[in-house]
């Protein structure tokens, strides 16, 4: 099993954060990231295709690959665990470009992906399949920024503290899918 060290970090995350950050590590996030899947990145890839602004500013944040369940009353949100980020994977590169610091999902990304993350410093974490109930306990408020027609798959902000994840490719392109041992 490949195992990093445990390293606390918040939002917005800056480019000396991402670098000191190395594949396998376990991270715990606090701070505002975006909720986005498949619809919500078709839609910001267009976005930026006719130079509309983005619905959120992509410097230095993060977006988390996940469609939360309904919320129960007193919850802040339903459970919310990551998907699978290879659905992302026609879009992100577009993002990373312009300015997208890091993503959270499950699996491996495309070679497009992991050059986008070598090429603009990014970091693309992975979430543990089956922890939704738990991260959702980390998600303290949450706001729709945009495309709330598209119901569990708007953008959100959420407000988190602690969020768990795991570094799975670091912004030298190690890749924990390759073991970490990619370059």
């Amino acid at each position: 099993m490949i195992m990093g060290k445990a390293i606390e970090i918040n939002t917005p995350l800056s480019k000396d954060v991402i670098k000191t950050l190395k594949c396998g590590d376990m991270v715990y996030i606090t701070g505002a990231i975006y909720t986005a899947r498949d619809a919500a990145h078709k839609r910001m890839a267009e976005m930026l295709d006719a130079g509309e602004q983005p619905p959120f500013d992509y410097e230095g944040n993060i977006v988390f690959y996940a469609g939360p369940a309904p919320t129960k009353p007193g919850d802040a949100i339903g459970s919310i665990g990551p998907t699978t980020a290879g659905r992302m994977d026609l879009y992100a590169p577009k993002l990373i470009e312009a300015g997208l610091a890091a993503m959270i999902g499950k699996g491996n990304r495309a070679n497009a992906v992991k050059q986008g993350i070598i090429a603009h410093g990014g970091i693309y974490f992975a979430g543990v399949g089956g922890i939704a109930a738990f991260m959702s306990q980390c998600v303290k408020k949450v706001d729709i920024v945009a495309f709330d027609e598209l119901g569990t798959e708007a953008i959100r902000r959420l407000e988190v503290e602690r969020l768990p994840v795991v570094v799975a490719i670091d912004s030298e392109g190690n890749d924990i899918y390759d073991r970490c041992n990619n370059n």
